[in-house]
């Protein structure tokens, strides 16, 4: 994998599914309602779920280049009908890789936020400080999780996929945003990661997915279960110490924030369409990559923007710290919509 920097985003009765992981059969634990969080009850259902690099990335299981990566709900490689199948599935493990080191770009600004709110807290609330310290444990893992992938990845494609960076000069720039906007960005991607798996992964018996990529998948998705409730109590504390004013800053930063996210998104799809040209030796005519784009675009707005914005627990955390901007969320979210998707609020939870 290459990472290039890019002007002016500075980029850089329930059975197991096919590709369940049965050498983990572990179940993440969802907290309800908001009001229910603690800090002691998070910090007791991540250690149950906690788990190990070597339990995925142990050597013995590898990607299979055989098999699509993405669900077709995220991907939509199927939307794009004169790609030939071959370049259908190279599409989609393109996006499968680019969609890891999206991951990645956020969990860099995780550890370095939690890490300051464990500042803040100081010795208030030690049963915070271990919940906290154990959540950006978890999230270093994930980071390194990703890299083991996108190593493999690089290996075992075929040719050369670029991707925004670099990822730590993206991350210092996200983390010069108001704190609370930064929580906020991280709050509704940990809900979207929610809703990607439950919905589109777990109980997809309709396509046949590279099973260590969706191991993968749930894996994380175990931990960031947790991760969320972590989140939310975030952003009630922070929210609880600022003054209208500066409630206000932070909601508007992290519009703004949505917006330097979606540049970047726009960035990886021209990135990504050049990865597809090389992976599959084809010469695009200008009208094809054209298609290409305009539908690679909605798709990624889609994904990492507008299925967040719209989940249902991120809408109840944003309009108790904001009530007055919740239209101003939806509108947002309305632009940032694939539009066969566009009005579903699901709270990602019951793959529903």
């Amino acid at each position: 994998m290459t990472v290039v920097s890019l002007s002016p985003f500075k980029l850089a009765n329930h059975k197991e599914p096919p590709h369940a992981d049965p050498l983990h059969p572990m179940t993440a634990i969802i907290f309800p309602q908001v009001s229910t969080y603690s800090y002691g009850q998070v910090l007791q259902s991540s250690l149950k779920v906690n788990w190990r690099i070597e339990d995925i990335l142990n050597g013995d299981r590898r990607i299979d280049f055989t098999k699509r990566f993405m669900p077709e709900t995220l991907a939509r490689v199927n939307d794009i009908p004169f790609l030939s199948s071959y370049e259908k599935l190279k599409l989609n493990q393109i996006r499968g890789n680019s969609y890891l080191h999206i991951f990645s770009l956020v969990e860099e600004c995780i550890v370095p936020t939690v890490v300051d709110h464990v500042r803040h807290l100081g010795s208030s609330d030690w049963v915070a400080v271990q919940a906290l310290l154990h959540f950006a444990e978890e999230e270093g893992k994930h980071i390194r999780l990703f890299r083991g992938f996108a190593e493999e990845f690089e290996q075992g494609f075929g040719s050369r996929c670029e991707t925004i960076g670099p990822v730590h000069e993206i991350a210092d720039l996200v983390l010069q945003h108001h704190p609370l906007s930064v929580i906020l960005m991280i709050l509704y991607v940990e809900w979207m990661t929610q809703r990607h798996y439950l919905e589109s992964v777990r109980d997809n018996y309709l396509e046949t997915l590279d099973v260590q990529f969706c191991s993968l998948l749930r894996h994380h998705w175990l931990e960031e279960a947790q991760h969320t409730a972590l989140d939310t109590l975030m952003v009630e504390q922070v929210a609880a110490d600022l003054d209208e004013a500066g409630i206000a800053a932070g909601i508007e930063d992290f519009f703004k924030l949505i917006k330097f996210l979606n540049r970047g998104l726009m960035a990886q799809v021209q990135l990504d369409l050049e990865s597809l040209v090389r992976a599959t030796d084809r010469a695009y005519t200008e009208a094809e990559r054209q298609a290409i784009q305009a539908v690679q675009e909605r798709a990624y707005r889609w994904t990492f923007i507008g299925s967040g914005l719209v989940h249902n627990h991120f809408v109840k955390t944003f309009s108790s710290v904001s009530p007055a901007n919740c239209d101003r969320l939806m509108a947002v979210a309305r632009t940032h919509s694939y539009a066969a998707d566009w009005g579903s609020t699901a709270d990602g939870e019951n793959g529903a």
